[in-house]
Parts: C-alpha cells; sequence; structure tokens
C-alpha cells in the first residue's frame, strides 16, 4: 500500500507555491535593496554622469564661456598631442606618482606595523600622523608655503643658522618639485597607515606565533606573513594613490601655481589653466577626458592583473 501511494506522488507535479514565495521574497529584497541605492545614483547622474558627459560633448568644441560653443571634432585631441606643455605636465604627473606612490605605501605600512606593536602613547602617536588628512589641501599648501619660501622660509632659516646655503624652492624646477613630493605624502602617509593598521588587524596572530615557533625571525615574518595578507590593502591603495596623483591640483595650484617654468605643472592644473584662466573650455575639457580614460586604464589594468584583490586579509 505504501509503495502504491509513493509510485501515485511521483507522478503529481510539485507545488509553485513555495517557489512563487521565493521569488515574491527576492522581488522585496531588491526592491528594498534598490530603494537604498536609488538617492545615491540620482546624486551620481547628477554630480558625476551629467558633468562627464557634459565634458564630452565640450571636448569636442570651442567655447570661451560666453556665447555659442562652435563645434570643431578632434581639434582640441590633435592640439593636445602637439603641445608640448601638455607632455611636460603629462611627464611631471608620472615623475610626481612614481616619487609619492611607493614612499606612502611602504611609510604608510611601515608606521601600521610600528602602530600595531606593543608602542607606548600609540593613540597620540597615531592622531598625530593622521591630523594632516583633516586639514585641506589649501590649507596645508598655505602651511607649506610659509615652510619652503624661499626668501625667509622656517626650512631655509635652519639651513643658513647651520651655515648651509639656502634651497631656492620657488625658482628651480627640481626643488619646487621636491617640496610638492614632500608635502604630498606628509598629507597622504596617515590615510595609508589606517587602512594599513585595519589589515594588519584582521590577520590572526597565532600564524606570527606559528612563525616564531619554526625559528622565523621578524623580517621573515615580515615578509612571508604580513606582505601577502596585506595584499587586499595594498591593491586597494595603490589604485586610489596613483588616482589621487594624478588628480593633484590644490597642492600643487596653491604651492608653486605650476612653476617655476612649468617645471611642476601637472595635467589638472595645466587643465584648469587652459579652461578657467585662458578660457579656452574645450581644450581643457579635452584634457581632463585624458586623465580619465588614463585613470581607467590603470585601474581596469590594475584589476585584472592583481591575484590579492579577492583575498580576505
Amino acid at each position: 500500500m505504501t509503495a502504491l501511494t509513493a509510485r501515485g506522488r511521483e507522478g503529481v507535479p510539485p507545488s509553485t507555491r513555495p517557489r512563487a514565495g521565493r521569488r515574491a521574497a527576492r522581488f522585496k529584497e531588491s526592491l528594498v535593496g534598490w530603494g537604498f541605492a536609488t538617492p545615491n545614483l540620482i546624486l551620481m547622474a547628477i554630480f558625476l554622469f551629467l558633468p562627464i558627459v557634459w565634458a564630452v560633448q565640450l571636448s569636442f568644441q570651442e567655447s570661451n564661456g560666453f556665447g555659442t560653443p562652435t563645434w570643431v571634432g578632434w581639434d582640441n585631441y590633435v592640439k593636445l598631442v602637439n603641445d608640448p606643455v601638455f607632455w611636460q605636465s603629462f611627464g611631471n604627473t608620472i615623475v610626481f606618482t612614481v616619487l609619492t606612490v611607493p614612499i606612502t605605501l611602504g611609510g604608510g605600512l611601515g608606521l601600521a606595523v610600528l602602530m600595531n606593536s606593543v608602542l607606548p602613547a600609540r593613540g597620540v602617536f597615531r592622531t598625530i600622523i593622521v591630523l594632516p588628512m583633516v586639514i585641506s589641501g589649501v590649507a596645508s599648501g598655505m602651511i607649506a608655503g610659509i615652510i619652503f619660501y624661499q626668501s625667509n622660509g622656517i626650512i631655509n632659516k635652519v639651513l643658513t643658522a647651520l651655515g648651509l646655503s639656502p634651497v631656492a624652492w620657488q625658482s628651480e624646477g627640481v626643488p619646487a618639485m621636491i617640496s610638492v613630493v614632500i608635502v604630498a605624502i606628509w598629507l597622504r602617509i596617515g590615510f595609508n597607515m589606517i587602512i594599513f593598521l585595519a589589515g594588519l588587524q584582521g590577520i590572526s596572530p597565532e600564524l606570527y606565533e606559528a612563525a616564531r615557533i619554526d625559528g622565523a625571525s621578524r623580517w621573515q615574518q615580515f615578509r612571508s606573513i604580513t606582505v601577502p595578507l596585506v595584499g587586499p590593502s595594498t591593491f586597494f591603495l595603490l589604485i586610489m594613490n596613483v588616482i589621487a596623483s594624478f588628480q593633484v591640483f590644490d597642492l600643487i595650484f596653491v604651492m608653486t601655481g605650476g612653476g617655476p617654468g612649468n617645471s611642476t605643472s601637472v595635467l589638472v592644473t595645466y587643465a584648469y589653466r587652459n579652461g578657467f584662466q585662458i578660457r579656452e573650455q574645450g581644450y581643457g575639457a579635452a584634457i581632463g577626458i585624458v586623465i580619465l580614460i588614463i585613470t581607467l586604464i590603470f585601474t581596469f589594468i590594475q584589476w585584472k592583473t592583481s591575484r590579492t584583490r579577492d583575498l580576505v586579509g
């Protein structure tokens, strides 16, 4: 009797109610998710996507901000390719990125390891290191201008008191770039330290204990445990620091204005100069689109080639 009943039930189609209930639940969850995401998407569309579309359109036009823009096609991009100042600004941006990114990453990781150890007054030191993050770029540039001022700045006064020659921070290209790089590192290293510190605190202490039992030195522990397991943090910070370096503006604009002789001019300051000072807004928009494309290409390549982005630190 039981077997017959079982065979009889095999031919009966399963009830669709549980499946329909699951679909309804997923639909409600989707509505809730879209409800939370919609305000952010609207703001992004208004303040991010629409300006990008408008900038792309403007890059194919000639406009000084007054009257009706004139459609010029690829002329702005052809001018960009043949512009020596653009290539100098591009080279300065690369130099600035190469100098700041490795130092901020290495220094941030070193400070994070130090702050994660048993160190007296760790809270005080963390606050001091992170304090520059709460200062705006313009204010930081003004402070740096006082420190690096060529005639009576603090650094040159100290050098003169020690019997050394003052440095031409504003009249020579290399010292001007060095001053900007130093201030940029000072501003960013605290953020890098915080992210690395969060990654370090997610590493199990048992791994270090096992390594010490096996006779691993501190350097071997750092190289074989710390560095690989903070890979996701390194991946995130590398992208953020490179993008920040390609978009640096306020610090250089306040400290050097791109001078002397365009020696500290970067892509964003050159775009600002063309768009708002010379009033060649179409050409300035074209430079901005190039900056966007470069950062997107770098992010895509880094995302595809990194093996640590999906690891859990």
